[in-house]
């Protein structure tokens, strides 16, 4: 069953798409930017050099080189005001897109954003991957493939032992990524199930292939609780991976 592209899950896909571009585009003029200081006149760049990112784009957009540059230092003061402003009006665009993403997520699946180490960006990326009819999956495990994160065997002889999955949706399987590393730096309880698992002599990848997989199974029963569609009434689900679990 494909997914049905009816419901705020493409909108949150549509607004996300619009939101990369803009993220990538503003990276572009944060690189134009320290390019062209690179070749700037010496006591400009001497000046504005040591500058961070955001205090030479306030800079910049300060200029005053008039319409009609005569020379090199009032032509790289203009080109510098242009990519100045072009960087902040991405930035407000991205701020735009960003309240529109954060309205339609907690529309949609506030209960995702509940868990720990779950933000707007990363429950819109596991909302899109699951679509707006997440029950066309079947089971969690079908999530977790599609997320490349279910375990792949890699036992020889006497030893038994998984691996990372190199498959599935890598946008999903970054987010899940994260939100691990979230969870063993910030959660106590994660903390301490990471702890027991290397005193089991498991190494850090294979415990973050098991975190990962908990999380995933997480996330998708409260996809399906919340339906994708509208905000949820239904009961929250609290379990946190690390209670009482084993192995993925």
């Amino acid at each position: 069953m494909p997914k049905s592209s009816d419901g705020r899950v493409e909108m949150v896909r549509v607004l996300r798409t619009a939101r990369r571009s803009a993220v990538k585009a503003r990276t572009q003029a944060a690189n134009q930017l320290r390019g062209v200081l690179v070749t700037a006149p010496e006591a400009m760049r001497h000046r504005l050099r040591a500058l961070s990112t955001k205090e030479l784009v306030a800079a910049a957009a300060r200029f005053r080189p008039g319409d009609d540059p005569q020379d090199v230092e009032t032509a790289t003061r203009f080109a510098l005001r242009s990519v100045a402003r072009r960087y902040q009006y991405l930035s407000e665009e991205i701020a735009c897109l960003d309240a529109q993403l954060s309205r339609l997520v907690a529309q949609t699946a506030p209960e995702l954003t509940s868990l720990p180490g779950v933000g707007t960006d990363h429950a819109a990326t596991l909302l899109v991957v699951a679509g707006d009819n997440p029950e066309r999956l079947g089971s969690e495990a079908s999530f977790a493939s599609l997320c490349g994160v279910s375990p792949v065997e890699a036992s020889s002889g006497k030893v038994v032992r998984h691996r990372l999955n190199r498959g599935g949706n890598r946008d999903a399987n970054r987010a899940l990524h994260l939100i691990c590393v979230v969870r063993m730096r910030v959660e106590e309880r994660t903390r301490a199930y990471v702890v027991r698992r290397t005193q089991e002599g498991k190494s850090r990848r294979e415990i973050m292939r098991c975190l990962k997989r908990y999380v995933a199974r997480e996330a998708y029963r409260v996809l399906i609780s919340c339906g994708a569609r509208s905000s949820p009434t239904g009961p929250k689900d609290e379990t946190h991976i690390a209670a009482g679990s084993s192995a993925a």
